[in-house]
């Protein structure tokens, strides 16, 4: 599962993106491999984002991972704070 630090890095981008109106709802599951974190528009759809703990993959291609609905890889890192700052680019900001 997730630790608490690293649930508390991806609950600070999900509340920043729940102020934009971006994100309405999220799920967390507990995979036998895996930890995931997966984001929606609506609780009815599917996931807009997934963000994946692997840590089988931690020597590989790193243990983080941002996925899109049809499961592709939008970024794979070591680090947590750096596959984070997938969100911080600025197709995510809002105009007004």
């Amino acid at each position: 599962m997730f630790e608490r630090r690293e649930l508390d890095a991806i609950l600070r981008i999900y509340g920043r993106m729940v102020a934009r109106g971006e994100w309405r709802d999220y799920a967390i599951d507990g995979l036998t491999d895996r930890a995931v974190f997966s984001v929606y528009r609506r609780s009815s759809e599917h996931p807009l984002y997934r963000i994946e703990k692997t840590p089988d993959n931690a020597r590989k291609q790193g243990a983080w991972a941002i996925l899109a609905p049809g499961g592709m890889i939008l970024k794979r890192g070591q680090e947590l704070s750096s596959v984070l700052r997938y969100f911080d680019r600025k197709r995510f900001s809002v105009v007004g």
